[in-house]
């Protein structure tokens, strides 16, 4: 069971620049990992006041809303600047301090390339305030922590993923908490020449999953990437059949 929300603790936490970038991502995933009765938990470092449709507040609320559905047991926005966040020490500090209050195992960034720079940016912001969480003369007023492993979520990067996530048992709930962001992905005359037209979200979503799926022999899959060397104890139970 997962801690009470004053001294909670988080088995995955999964760190993105937008309010619903983790749900395009790696939802699925947060899904499969709570289904396993591990805590899991979202950052989201801005509050979407710069994008072209809805405001923050909508955005807030739809957090929630997707938030439910995922089964996570924390969440909540940072204030940094949407559109121009920075690797600045301050915001390594700022992420630092949620670290150390949560204690993840596991963090999921956003792979480092991307094509809005938001999402590149956070993915070495989010390594190196891992890094800094655990520097003993850092004071954040809590104890230090270095999460065991970082993953980047990698859905979007044209890169070969390090491995796959099942998540065929969740992909419709993955799809409603997408969709939980009515602001972003209903039909509106905003940004209608930039968003994908809400009945074509279902196909696309689905088809990049069944393409991971299918590399890794599940009907849907979420990629990822791991910048170490893996390591098998036991070749017979290594996953994935090779022919």
């Amino acid at each position: 069971m997962c801690a009470a929300a004053a001294d909670f603790r988080a088995d995955v936490l999964a760190i993105a620049a937008h309010r619903d970038d983790v749900e395009q991502t790696c939802g699925g995933t947060l899904l499969r990992m709570a289904a396993r009765g591990l805590c899991t938990a979202i950052l989201d470092l801005t509050r979407g006041e710069s994008g072209t449709r809805g405001s923050a507040e909508e955005r807030s609320r739809e957090a929630e809303e997707a938030a439910q559905i995922l089964g996570v047991g924390w969440r909540q926005a940072l204030a940094m600047p949407d559109g121009a966040i920075g690797n600045t020490f301050e915001n390594r500090l700022e992420i630092a301090r949620v670290l150390r209050w949560l204690r993840p195992r596991v963090v999921i960034l956003p792979y480092w390339q991307a094509r809005h720079p938001d999402h590149a940016t956070v993915g070495t912001l989010g390594y190196d305030a891992c890094f800094l969480a655990g520097l003993k003369k850092i004071d954040t007023g809590a104890e230090p922590h270095r999460p065991f492993k970082i993953v980047y979520a990698s859905l979007y990067a044209d890169v070969r993923p390090s491995f796959v996530v099942d998540i065929t048992p969740f992909i419709e709930q993955r799809h409603q908490a997408l969709m939980a962001y009515r602001s972003q992905y209903a039909n509106q005359p905003a940004g209608g020449a930039l968003f994908v037209p809400e009945e074509e979200i279902r196909e696309r979503t689905f088809a990049e999953a069944r393409h991971y799926g299918l590399l890794a022999g599940v009907r849907y899959g979420e990629p990822f990437v791991q910048k170490e060397v893996g390591l098998v104890d036991d070749l017979t139970l290594v996953p994935v059949q090779s022919i």
